[in-house]
């Protein structure tokens, strides 16, 4: 004969998603938020060494930065900021159809915030190749390699006003010129990008550090400069690759949600795990809306 106790025990509600180790939702709910939070504060303290190094040499050597960021294309980078902010909207709703325990919703959302995330993903391929292409990653042997007499095509897709903007350009400036790569080296466009220096010298704005790390013998030295356009190229490829890494890991979060929303796993008692890949989502969103002025929208106003 069961006791009064067995009989309670038998027919006790056990919330759905509570893990063994818990001894309510209230408990896991505070648990895990606690354990996210930590986590974000160790990714936030990460980045954060990456923007110190950022700014750190970007004022020793601003007119190189400027250099380098006048090379990456903030048409591509604005997308792609666009896309992000768009994909947290997505991300959102997401977490509200799975509070009120709408399943389709959920799922179309899911789908939705893995679209942008694929195509954001899909324009860094076309920046790194378009990089590839010109020479501009910092590693040498790294680069397409360009015999003598060949010349590197354009890898990048042209907007209609840069196309209007290069056809000006063309009228009242020389022929742009084929350099040869043989060996994949880091290079530069030493006529365009040598006149940053050279005005911020007319002007007297060089710092101590330029006055320093550009010149040798008093004459402004191209071989030094581009070794400062490279540290830009350095960190530029070091935040952007971890943050699409980060992506990355956020789209493979995306599909095991998807997976468990497409099986009704979440309901208005449980959604503890949309909201907490929510909130990673919305972190590698905000790491990006600092990445865009601070790397594509540097020093563009010092060419108009």
């Amino acid at each position: 004969m069961s006791s009064h106790a067995d009989t309670h025990e038998e027919f006790h509600y056990h919330a759905p998603g509570l893990q063994h180790q818990f001894e309510d939702m209230k408990q896991q709910e505070e648990s895990v938020s606690i354990g996210m939070w930590v986590f974000l504060v160790q990714e936030i303290m990460f980045f954060g060494g990456l923007f110190t190094a950022y700014l750190v040499f970007r004022s020793r050597f601003p007119m190189a930065f400027a250099a380098g960021s006048n090379h990456l294309d903030a048409f591509w980078g604005g997308l792609n900021t666009l896309v992000l902010i768009v994909s947290s909207l997505t991300m959102a709703l997401t977490v509200y159809y799975a509070q009120k325990g709408n399943r389709n919703m959920q799922v179309v959302m899911i789908v939705l915030t893995m679209l942008f995330g694929t195509t954001f993903l899909g324009v860094k391929v076309i920046e790194y190749r378009d990089k590839y292409e010109h020479g501009l990653v910092p590693v040498q042997g790294w680069n397409k390699k360009v015999k003598e007499g060949e010349h590197k095509e354009a890898a990048s897709v042209v907007l209609p006003f840069e196309t209007r903007a290069f056809a000006s350009e063309a009228q009242t400036e020389a022929p742009a010129v084929h350099h040869s790569n043989p060996k994949g080296e880091f290079q530069i466009d030493v006529e365009k990008d040598m006149k940053l220096p050279k005005m911020a010298e007319d002007g007297k704005f060089l710092t101590q550090a330029e006055q320093v790390g550009y010149y040798s013998n008093g004459k402004l030295d191209p071989e030094k400069f581009r070794d400062k356009v490279r540290i830009f190229f350095y960190i530029y490829f070091v935040m952007t690759g971890l943050h699409a890494l980060h992506m990355i890991v956020g789209l493979g979060i995306m599909a095991w949600l998807l997976w468990m929303a497409w099986r009704n796993s979440f309901s208005i008692d449980y959604y503890m795990p949309v909201e907490m890949s929510g909130l990673y989502w919305h972190f590698v969103d905000i790491v990006w809306i600092f990445l865009f002025p601070l790397l594509y929208l540097l020093g563009r106003h010092f060419l108009h």
